[in-house]
C-alpha cells in the first residue's frame, strides 16, 4: 500500500502544516510519497530530513528579519520574500540552520516539488534528482509567489508558485499509484477560494506572462475541485483530511509570533488524527 502527504503551502499558514509534520517525526510516521506546494515543499524538506523544529524556527524567528521579507527587500530586488536568503543564506550547509542533507538523502521517500512554469502555465513536478546540496532553487521555484516576487529562473526558465498550477495535487498522488492520501490544508476544509485577488494579480503578471496570468485566474477553480476531490476520497476512506478550524489571524504573508505559534500548535494536536488514519490503514 503506497502512501501520500500532500502539503498545498500557503505562506506563512504553513506553520500549521509544520506542526503536523512534527507531530508525525513525533510519532514516528513515515510516507512513501510527498508532494509539496510552495511553502509546503520546504515543510516536506525538513520532514524528510527528520528534523523535527527546523520550520517553526523559520516561521517564527527568521520571518522577523527584513532580510527575509519586507518592502525593503521588494523596492531593492522586486522580491518581498528574498529566496535566496531563505533557501541559501539560511539553509545551505554553512548557513545558520542548514537542511540536514545527508538525512535528506538517506531517506528514500519520493519528493515532487509542484511549480508552475511562467511561460506556458503548466506544471512542473520537480523531483529529489532536481535537488542538490546547496542547491534548493525548485524550493525557491515553487515558493515564488506572483507579484510578490519575480520569477524564479532556472536554467533559463521562469517560475512562478506552484499554486498557479496544481494547487491541491490530489490527483496528482493518485496518478503515482497512491492508495493512501494525507492531504493538508492550511485554511479550514470548508473553504472555498474566490477569484478577486487571483484576477487583480493576473492583470498584473498578464502583459508579460499570459500563460501563467491565466493559472491565476483558474487557480480558485483548480484549488475547489482539489479539494472537492479530496473530500470524495474521504467518504471512500482513502483520504485523511487536515485543516484547521480557524487560522487564528494567520494570513499569507503574517509575522504575528503569537498568532503563529497558536497555528502550529493546532497542528501538533490536529496530526494526530492522521496518525490514527494510518495506522488503521496498516
Amino acid at each position: 500500500m503506497k502512501t501520500a502527504v500532500i502539503d498545498v503551502g500557503g505562506g506563512m499558514r504553513g506553520i500549521y502544516a509544520a506542526g503536523v509534520f512534527d507531530c508525525f517525526l513525533s510519532r514516528g510516521v513515515t510516507f512513501d510519497l510527498g508532494i509539496g506546494v510552495s511553502a509546503g515543499s520546504a515543510n516536506l524538506a525538513s520532514f524528510i530530513a527528520g528534523q523535527r523544529g527546523r520550520n517553526y524556527i523559520f516561521y517564527t524567528q527568521y520571518s522577523l528579519r527584513r532580510q527575509y521579507m519586507g518592502l525593503l527587500n521588494f523596492f531593492r530586488t522586486k522580491n518581498y520574500v528574498d529566496l535566496d536568503y531563505v533557501y541559501g543564506t539560511l539553509s545551505r550547509s554553512d548557513g545558520e540552520n542548514p537542511l540536514d542533507y545527508a538525512a535528506f538523502t538517506a531517506n528514500p521517500m519520493e519528493f515532487l516539488v509542484v511549480a508552475a512554469e511562467a511561460l506556458t502555465g503548466s506544471a512542473r513536478y520537480f523531483t529529489r534528482e532536481d535537488i542538490a546540496l546547496d542547491n534548493y532553487d525548485a524550493l525557491k521555484a515553487s515558493s515564488t509567489l506572483p507579484v510578490v516576487c519575480r520569477p524564479y529562473i532556472i536554467d533559463g526558465v521562469p517560475y512562478y508558485d506552484g499554486a498557479l498550477a496544481d494547487p491541491v495535487p490530489v490527483q496528482k498522488a493518485l496518478d503515482e499509484g497512491c492508495d493512501r492520501i494525507v492531504l493538508i490544508l492550511t485554511r479550514p476544509r470548508d473553504y472555498r477560494r474566490g477569484t478577486k485577488r487571483d484576477y487583480r494579480y493576473a492583470d498584473i503578471i498578464g502583459k508579460k506572462y499570459p500563460n501563467a496570468a491565466e493559472g491565476l485566474r483558474m487557480r480558485a477553480e483548480r484549488y475547489n475541485g482539489g479539494v472537492d476531490l479530496a473530500k470524495k476520497l474521504e467518504a471512500e476512506g482513502r483520504l485523511y483530511l487536515v485543516a484547521p478550524d480557524d487560522t487564528c489571524g494567520v494570513d499569507t504573508l503574517t509575522r504575528d509570533v503569537d498568532a503563529l505559534d497558536a497555528l502550529y500548535k493546532k497542528g501538533l494536536a490536529d496530526g494526530e488524527g492522521a496518525v490514527k488514519f494510518l495506522l488503521g490503514a496498516r
